[in-house]
C-alpha cells in the first residue's frame, strides 16, 4: 500500500484509455503518488500500466511511486480521486444512452471512495458527466466543494484550440469560457471569447464563428467517429489533470466545471458547467458573470436537460443497493 507521505496521494479510478493518460500525466508532472485501480479482472492492466510508467519514471528521474491494484483500501486517506469508471461512449451513442450502465458503476465507486477517501477532491469524468456527478455526490454525500465534473475545460479548449487553428494564432493568446451541460446543447458563449484581448467577432465573420461553435458541440463525436474505437482520451486526460494540480497546489485558477449551483444563472440543486475557482478549498467559488440573451436562452435550454437527466438518475438509484 502506497502510505502518507509528504507527497499528495491521487487515486484513478479506471485503467482505460484515460486512466492510463492521467496516471502518465500526473506522474510527468510529479504531482503526488498515484493509485490506479479498476476491478478483478482488470487487475492485469492496472498492474502493468503502473508497472510500465514507473519504468518510464526511471528513465526521466521522477520520484513518484505508482501502484496498480484491484483493492479498495489502497486509495486510503487519497487527496484527489478521478472518476472514469464506466463504459465509454461508442459510435451512434450519446452521453445520455450510457445511463443505465454507468450508473450502477458510479454508486458502486461513490460507496467505496466515501469509505476509503471521504476528505478527497474528487473530479467525475464519466458520461453522462452531468449526471454522474450528481449520482456520485448522492451516494458520497461529500460537500458541494468537495466534488466537481470534468467537462467545460475540455470544451473550453477545444473552442480555443478552434478558434486559434482558423486564426493561425497562439492558443496561448485564445480565451474562451464554453458553459452548460456536457453536450450536444453546451454553450460556447461568443461574447467572452477574445484573441490577445480582441473580442472574435471583430477578427472572424459570424458564419465562420457559427460553424466553430458547432463544431465545439460536436467535437467529441467527431473524435469517436474517427478513431471507431471509443472516446477522446488525451484531452479528457488533461483536462482533469490541470484541475487536479489547481487543487493540490492551490493554484486559484479561473475553470469551467460542472459545479453545484445554488441559483447562479438560474440553476439550482444541479452539478452545472460554470466558471469556478479552484484551490486548496476545491470549488472555491462559482464565478457569476453577465450573459447575453443569446447565450442566456441556451444556457437555460442546456439546464433544462441537465435537470431531465438528473431526474432519470434519482430514479435509478433507489432500485441499487446504496
Amino acid at each position: 500500500m502506497i502510505s502518507k507521505q509528504n507527497r499528495p496521494k491521487i487515486a484513478l479510478l479506471g485503467v482505460g484509455q484515460v486512466g492510463g493518460n492521467l496516471a502518465l500525466l500526473a506522474a510527468m508532472r510529479e504531482l503526488g503518488d498515484i493509485v490506479l485501480f479498476d476491478i478483478a479482472s482488470l487487475e492485469g492492466m492496472a498492474k502493468g500500466k503502473a508497472l510500465d510508467i514507473g519504468q518510464l519514471l526511471a528513465v526521466d528521474g521522477l520520484n513518484v511511486n505508482i501502484l496498480g491494484t484491484s483493492d479498495w483500501q489502497q486509495i486510503h486517506d487519497a487527496d484527489v480521486v478521478i472518476v472514469t469508471a464506466g463504459r465509454p461512449r461508442q459510435k451512434g451513442m450519446s452521453r445520455d444512452d450510457l445511463l443505465d450502465v454507468n450508473v450502477p458503476i458510479i454508486v458502486e465507486v461513490a460507496k467505496n471512495v466515501k469509505q476509503y477517501a471521504p476528505d478527497a477532491f474528487a473530479i467525475i469524468i464519466a458520461n453522462p458527466l452531468d449526471a454522474m456527478v450528481h449520482a456520485f455526490s448522492r451516494v458520497a454525500n461529500f460537500q458541494k466543494q468537495q466534488v466537481v465534473g470534468m467537462a467545460g475545460v475540455l470544451d473550453s479548449a477545444r473552442f480555443r484550440f478552434f478558434i486559434a487553428k482558423k486564426l493561425g494564432v497562439s492558443v496561448s493568446d485564445v480565451t474562451a469560457f464554453v458553459l452548460g451541460g456536457h453536450g450536444d446543447d453546451m454553450v460556447p458563449v461568443v461574447s467572452l471569447c477574445t484573441v490577445g484581448g480582441i473580442p472574435v467577432s471583430q477578427l472572424l465573420k459570424q458564419e465562420e464563428i457559427d460553424a466553430i461553435v458547432e463544431r465545439t458541440r460536436k467535437a467529441g463525436s467527431e473524435i469517436v467517429a474517427l478513431l471507431k474505437t471509443g472516446s477522446a482520451y488525451y484531452s479528457p486526460a488533461a483536462s482533469a489533470i490541470c484541475m487536479a494540480e489547481a487543487y493540490l497546489r492551490d493554484q486559484k485558477r479561473v475553470l469551467t466545471c460542472a459545479a453545484y449551483c445554488q441559483g447562479e444563472y438560474n440553476c439550482d440543486g444541479i452539478y452545472f458547467g460554470v466558471p469556478t475557482i479552484i484551490g486548496k478549498g476545491g470549488v472555491e467559488k462559482v464565478l457569476q458573470v453577465e450573459l447575453d440573451a443569446n447565450a442566456k436562452k441556451a444556457l437555460a435550454l442546456s439546464a433544462s436537460h441537465v435537470v431531465e437527466l438528473v431526474k432519470a438518475v434519482d430514479k435509478r438509484i433507489p432500485a441499487i443497493n446504496i
